[in-house]
């Protein structure tokens, strides 16, 4: 992007140069003389417009600075046509060689003053239609994108509803005598309830995400080898601690996922949780098989999406530390000062 626009200022500019060579042109200058004085023009021009372009008007105009804003703006013009004065003494006796020249310094500059104006109020005022246009219609794609996204909310409002009343009803024909059926459903409800209806927020309670978590707990060991044991220690964790919702879920599903079982050996998950002095501590452990081959990526998707919102939530605010070994797999995160 940075080039394509460099190189369409490239252009803009050259056939502005073209376009003074040949429109301001007369019978007493020849081609090489208008090819210089315009390139000089050019030059002064060109520095006032980007003079302005990135510093008076954004940080100036922009920001309602007007009396600051139009000295630097005729201060520009005033230096750029006080430097252009002695160029043109310059160029007329060693390019053009004219001897014995007289230079009216006062009309040159005052000629180079209202060039240099008329022409930087042009590209600016362009350059600002242009911008004002583009600012238009970016605003009314955003305005139309968020009427389609509220209608698609709007939409979805409805499938939650279905689905718990479909719950509802799966749950009313379960024999009452399959207890633990009756109270997988009633777990994931309660589950699906607070990533709906709960998780729509920045932060949100320590508590109420070990609740999800204990929930996601129960469902995976009522379908996994009992003779894989889970442990979850929490210390003292109460309403004030809040954390990025779903955050710490990625990295359970990834254990639960992959943990291995080995008739050799005790096969585990350990979850802890830990908060101290405005540190929380998160730890999961879990075996896995040796004799399976688990790729560099096999559980890598989760946990980079992991990854990438500590990034975005706590910037500087986090550390994670991964330990993959042959037999286990081991995940240690930090979140400082939350």
């Amino acid at each position: 992007m940075k080039t394509n626009k460099v190189i369409f200022h490239l252009i803009f500019w050259l056939l502005a140069y073209v376009s003074w060579i040949f429109i301001f042109r007369n019978g007493t200058l020849v081609l090489t003389h208008a090819i210089t004085i315009q390139f000089c023009y050019l030059v002064f021009i060109a520095a006032n417009y980007y003079f302005n372009s990135f510093y008076t008007i954004p940080l100036l105009l922009n920001k309602k600075k007007y009396i600051q804003f139009g000295a630097c703006f005729i201060a520009g013009i005033t230096v750029t046509s006080i430097i252009r004065v002695p160029v043109s003494m310059l160029v007329s006796t060693y390019v053009f060689r004219v001897k014995s020249a007289h230079f009216d310094y006062i009309t040159i500059f005052y000629n180079s003053f209202v060039n240099i104006l008329f022409w930087v109020v042009i590209f600016l005022t362009g350059n600002m239609i242009v911008e004002k246009v583009r600012s238009q219609l970016y605003i009314e794609q955003i305005e139309k994108d968020k009427a389609a996204n509220e209608l698609n909310f709007l939409r979805a409002q409805f499938n939650p509803h279905f689905l718990f009343n479909s719950i509802n009803s799966i749950y009313g024909h379960i024999d009452k005598s399959n207890k633990s059926a009756r109270d997988m459903l009633l777990t994931f409800s309660e589950m699906l309830r607070y990533q709906l209806y709960e998780c729509n927020v920045e932060q949100i309670e320590l508590d109420r995400e070990l609740n999800y978590i204990r929930n996601y707990i129960a469902l995976q060991k009522s379908r996994m080898d009992e003779r894989i044991i889970v442990s979850i220690y929490t210390g003292d964790i109460n309403g004030s601690i809040k954390v990025a919702p779903l955050l710490l879920i990625t990295f359970i599903e990834n254990a639960f996922k992959y943990v291995g079982f080995n008739e050799c050996r005790e096969n585990r998950i350990d979850i802890s949780l830990n908060y101290d002095k405005g540190d929380l501590v998160f730890k999961i452990f879990n075996t896995k098989d040796t004799f399976i081959n688990h790729s560099a990526d096999a559980s890598g998707l989760g946990i980079a999406n992991a990854k990438r919102r500590l990034e975005l939530l706590y910037p500087g605010k986090h550390q994670l530390n991964i330990n993959n070994q042959p037999d286990s797999f081991e995940i240690t995160l930090t979140l400082t000062a939350i």
